[in-house]
């Protein structure tokens, strides 16, 4: 190969080297003086280290610069020469497009992404907890080491346990906000929970991912199948815990030549960072804070309705850490998240506008299986009766229901006023909340 391309101008060369995979490059190289030359020429090498690694700039996986792209290329397969190429190049995209995410939309929360972790600090674990960790959660460590965690013993850090980058959500006084955690605290957390809490070392679960708010949400790998678990009520004292990755995904998690690699960690954050791109969750701001809220907000799994000018948007989630699946009649948890407003316009009724109207009462129908389990009609809202302004923000509540089984629907109505309740400028209307769903999802977060 190298005679026949030895006569060709640089242009075809260019482009017959640029076709070819780096280790045949290096062969050719080997050929003569102007093979080699070719095959070192930077911009052929920045072309590969963009199409494999994504890199726009020559640096090593430590994100330190490098004088060239060839040199990057070949540190970066010497630091992961021990896995499996293809699974680095995807694990890589995988921390990419969340990193790229949260740069653009939530940068204080990227901000707590630590440096990779290294090999030995992967073996520590290892040894200590008596597991052998997955494949592909082994590299997601490699480029990060999970997050740096609140202090929760200085108030001053409060804010700072909304950062996770899971995100979570809030109803009544009950608070969730997931950290990937750093390999010391799965060390740390998952002997707690075998020395305090009963749980089986044999099980060789370890803990992954924790709420650090004062409401508790706890996630655990099984290293043996690669499955991530969730907690529901009795994660401990009857092992009731929920898959979050369809089993069917997990396949080769500690086969080295094995094809498709991937584990629940990887395929739940891949999907976790699909969701973050498509838009169907967001980051909510409350008071001073903000955060990653898991209430969809895009349809079919969120809805939105107008009735004379006055906006409702509604969205569920599972809550799987108050799932109780022993409970026939309240196995399964959904908390649902109402947005209303009213529009630029104002309140609307027939032909007349009002600045302001007030809601005074609720009217829920709630199936399961597409049977009615609950009819709720009763005065406001979480003990509240919002006043809407036009172009004011949206009055947000969170609530919750149970269901004797894991698909079910909320649809109804609100009843408002025009003007105030206690100055009326009308009659009462209805509001309508159109049917959404409530649905365990193939994955759980």
């Amino acid at each position: 190969m190298g005679k026949e391309l030895d006569g060709l101008g640089y242009l075809p060369l260019h482009i017959i080297l640029s076709k070819l995979s780096p280790s045949d490059i290096i062969k050719v190289s080997c050929a003569n003086k102007r093979l080699r030359d070719s095959a070192s020429d930077e911009s052929l090498w920045a072309q590969i280290c963009y199409q494999e690694l994504q890199l726009s700039t020559p640096q090593d996986d430590h994100g330190n610069p490098l004088p060239c792209f060839m040199l990057a290329y070949q540190l970066w397969r010497e630091a992961f020469s021990m896995y499996p190429w293809p699974l680095v190049k995807r694990v890589k995209r995988c921390w990419d497009k969340l990193k790229k995410w949260f740069n653009n939309n939530f940068p204080e929360a990227e901000a707590t992404l630590r440096r990779g972790a290294s090999e030995s600090d992967i073996e520590q674990l290892q040894t200590l907890l008596k597991v052998k960790l997955p494949l592909p959660t082994r590299l997601l460590y490699r480029f990060h080491d999970g997050q740096e965690l609140p202090d929760k013993k200085n108030p001053k850090t409060a804010s700072s346990s909304l950062l996770g980058i899971i995100g979570g959500y809030s109803l009544y006084n009950h608070s969730v906000n997931v950290y990937l955690l750093p390999l010391h605290q799965v060390i740390a957390k998952t002997r707690y929970v075998i020395r305090y809490l009963g749980f089986s070392s044999r099980s060789k679960c370890i803990v992954m991912a924790s709420s650090f708010t004062f409401s508790r949400k706890v996630f655990f790998l099984n290293c043996t199948n690669g499955q991530l678990f969730v907690g529901t009520r009795k994660p401990l004292t009857d092992g009731e815990m929920i898959p979050c990755v369809p089993n069917t995904l997990i396949r080769s998690v500690h086969d080295m030549y094995g094809e498709e690699q991937q584990d629940a960690m990887l395929l739940w954050l891949e999907e976790h960072g699909r969701r973050l791109e498509n838009g169907i969750i967001k980051v909510r701001k409350e008071g001073d804070d903000r955060s990653i809220n898991l209430f969809p907000e895009v349809p079919p799994l969120c809805v939105t309705t107008v009735t004379n000018g006055v906006q409702v948007r509604a969205s569920a989630v599972f809550v799987p850490e108050f799932a109780d699946l022993l409970d026939e009649a309240e196995k399964f948890m959904f908390a649902y998240s109402i947005r209303m407003s009213l529009l630029p316009e104002g309140c609307v009724i027939n032909g007349m506008t009002f600045v302001s109207c007030q809601l005074n009462r609720r009217h829920w129908i709630i199936r399961a299986d597409g049977e009615v389990v609950s009819s709720v009609d009763d005065e406001a809202v979480i003990g509240e009766y919002p006043l809407l302004h036009p172009g004011e923000g949206e009055f947000v509540y969170q609530s919750c229901t149970p269901l004797p089984s894991p698909s079910g629907s909320i649809e109804g109505h609100f009843t408002f006023v025009p003007g105030r309740l206690a100055d009326p400028r009308g009659g009462p209307f209805e509001v309508q909340v159109a049917r959404f769903p409530l649905e365990m999802p193939d994955y759980v977060f």
